[in-house]
């Protein structure tokens, strides 16, 4: 078997199948799009969501809007509903492999599947994150909470990153500038 004649055909599948998510994921956006006008906005997002089986808030939703809105205009365009849906598979991959058909995750898992998407926090960061996105106290995490929980950590990385002018890992900020954070980052 010569593996040089295979490489085009498994690129040309990975080319039809990336070309059939896009299909699908502009019939998803264009149904919540009720006015066809290429853009929908939280509650739109809040929909499309809820019709893939995934629930969360206003505010959740109007995040995950601000997370990938690359012209910050308030409202998704398709692009930018493609760089969310590709984030929330990333997450949910990292959940899935973790979660281990038990329905949650457990505090270990969440540090498990936060490292496997490409987080890392030291103890007291990742201990206080859980306890604010640990909804029932349990240490029981659904993939609703965790992607909650990737949101803000992705979240807080780009507004870090926007400070971090030096690329360091360390920002000096003023009373102002940290207010400015801390509500950017609410859910």
């Amino acid at each position: 078997m010569d593996i040089d004649n295979l490489l085009p055909s498994y690129f040309n599948i990975k080319i039809l199948v990336r070309m059939a998510n896009e299909e699908r994921l502009r019939a998803w956006f264009e149904s919540v799009d009720v006015q066809g006008a290429g853009q929908i906005n939280g509650s739109d997002l809040k929909k499309a969501l809820a019709a893939g089986n995934l629930h969360f808030s206003d505010s959740v939703a109007q995040q995950m809007i601000r997370m990938h809105d690359a012209d910050r205009n308030g409202i998704m365009s398709f692009a930018e509903f493609v760089a969310l849906n590709k984030f929330l598979s990333n997450v949910q991959n990292a959940y899935i492999v973790v979660e281990r058909g038990r329905g949650f995750l457990t505090l270990n898992d969440v540090y498990e599947a936060l490292t496997m998407s490409g987080y890392a926090l030291d103890q007291p960061a990742f201990y206080t994150l859980c306890e604010s996105f640990d909804e029932t106290k349990k240490g029981r995490f659904r993939l609703d909470d965790f992607i909650s929980l990737c949101i803000f950590v992705q979240s807080a990385r780009n507004l870090f990153t926007s400070y971090d002018t030096t690329g360091q890992g360390r920002v000096s900020l003023d009373f102002n500038q940290f207010v400015y954070c801390a509500a950017s980052c609410r859910i």
